[in-house]
């Protein structure tokens, strides 16, 4: 489990920054050891349902970044690319 602060809008709800935080462990997940594609692929679905535009999303992403060393893009592209139940990024 990650010992850093994670990027989230204060003006979310509860369930909001909950869905968000989930999809940053399936990145976190992914880079270490490997998750389920689907369930990634899922998770990035429900993450959009919160973070809209295109612009948070990269925001969002630069900062975890910062904080983890892990890249919400270039784990995506590898789920999306993935043709195994399961991914490492």
């Amino acid at each position: 489990m990650a010992n850093y602060g994670y990027p989230i809008d204060e003006e979310w709800t509860h369930e909001e920054i909950t869905t968000v935080i989930r999809f940053l462990n399936l990145v976190e997940e992914a880079n270490e050891s490997g998750t389920d594609t689907e369930a990634f692929l899922n998770g990035y679905k429900k993450f959009k349902t919160v973070v809209k535009s295109i612009g948070e999303e990269k925001r969002i992403g630069r900062e975890f970044e910062a904080v983890s060393g892990y890249s919400i893009y270039r784990t995506l592209q590898q789920a999306k690319a993935a043709t195994a139940k399961r991914f490492k990024a």
